[in-house]
This record gives C-alpha cells, structure tokens and sequence, in this order.
C-alpha cells in the first residue's frame, strides 16, 4: 500500500510542475467551467499513457532522432502559438455569472492532447521518470507489480488533473471580471512564451544540421 502511495504521490509530482497544460487548463476553466478544464487535463494524460507504452516498448529512442526532435519542436512551436493566440483573443469574451462552455468538449480534449505529445520534453520525462520505473521492475518486480505502480502514477496524474480543473472552475466564480480577463491574457501570453521557447530549441536543432 506505501508503495501504491508513493506511485500516486509520483504522479503527482510530475503534473505539479507549471507548464503549457496547467496554463491552458487555467484559462480553458476560467473561460469554459470545470469539464472543458478536465476534458484538457484528459487530452494531456492520454498523451501521457501513450509515451509511457512507447516507454515500455522501447519505441521512444526512435523519437530522441534529431530528425523527430527537431520535428516535435517546431510542432510543438505552431501548437502551442496557436492556443496562446487564441487564448488571448478570446481572452475579452468571458461572460459575467455561471459559465456555460460553448464550444465542444473534444475541442479541450484535443488542444490538451496535442500540447502533450507535441512536447519534446515529455519524451525526456518519460524516459527518465518511467524508464527507471521499468529499470527498477525488470530487477526487483513482478509483472503485476509493474501494472499496479503504473496505475497508481496514473492515479496522481489524475487527481492532479481533477485539481486544476476544479481550482480554475472555483477561480472563475470567486474573482472579478476584470481579474479573470487579465488571468485568462497571462496564460494566453504563457503558452506563447513556451512556443517561442520551443520554436527556438527547433532553430538551435536546425542549426546544428546545417
């Protein structure tokens, strides 16, 4: 059971860290309510459970080639420029009271997804984190076990997901107007900041080629 916990507490930690998805899962909550947030948070673990089965079947190093670095950079560049853009300018057009999301959920599940696995860094994260889980399971686990720890990190990185979504749903009924526009334009202007950041580890890849 402290074992389970400890997976869970895991899982936590990897979703805890700022980044595009909270960003986006922040302003998805404010603009759209609780559901459109979480429905972001599930695009993002999908992609998630997919680097940790290319993990698990080693299919991930073929993604460390500079070619598909350099294209997971830049795809996530346009990704992430794309929402930030659209974040801002729909960043005016929060309605006052009870939000009621007007666009489909897929569309949230989607924008999390591809934020996810357009992110070269989760490769990495994945490789390291999960690599060592199954590093430490083929010496000292049986395959349940393996099972068990994994469904546990997924665990925390649910909860962690169901946080956000409900702490930007509370955000948005407890602040004015005018604060939650200018939330919703910061995190607008967040995801922005980590395309540039991803668009320039792209041209630096580029560089190196030339």
């Amino acid at each position: 059971m402290n074992s389970f916990l400890s997976y869970v507490l895991l899982g936590l930690s990897l979703s805890a860290p700022i980044g595009p998805v909270n960003a986006a899962q922040l302003d998805k909550g404010i603009r759209c309510g609780f559901l459109h947030a979480w429905f972001v948070g599930l695009g993002a673990l999908s992609a998630d459970l997919v680097y940790m089965l290319l993990v698990y079947f080693g299919v991930v190093h073929f993604l460390n080639t500079p070619f598909m670095k350099t294209f997971l950079w830049l795809f996530g560049f346009f990704v992430l420029t794309y929402i930030g853009i659209d974040s801002l300018k729909q960043a005016g057009k929060i309605p006052a009271g009870e939000m009621r999301g007007s666009e489909p959920l897929r569309k949230s599940f989607l924008s999390g997804f591809l934020m996810s696995v357009s992110n070269p860094l989760s490769i990495l994260f994945w490789l390291g984190i999960y690599g060592s889980v199954l590093a430490q399971a083929s010496a000292n686990m049986q395959t349940q076990d393996l099972i068990m720890n994994s469904g546990a990190i997924i665990v925390g990185l649910l909860l962690w997901d169901f946080t956000m979504a409900g702490f930007a749903s509370v955000f948005r009924k407890l602040l004015t107007n005018q604060i939650l526009v200018l939330v919703s334009v910061m995190s607008g202007v967040s995801l922005i900041g980590f395309g540039l950041y991803f668009g320039y580890k792209a041209a630096l890849l580029l560089a190196e080629r030339l």
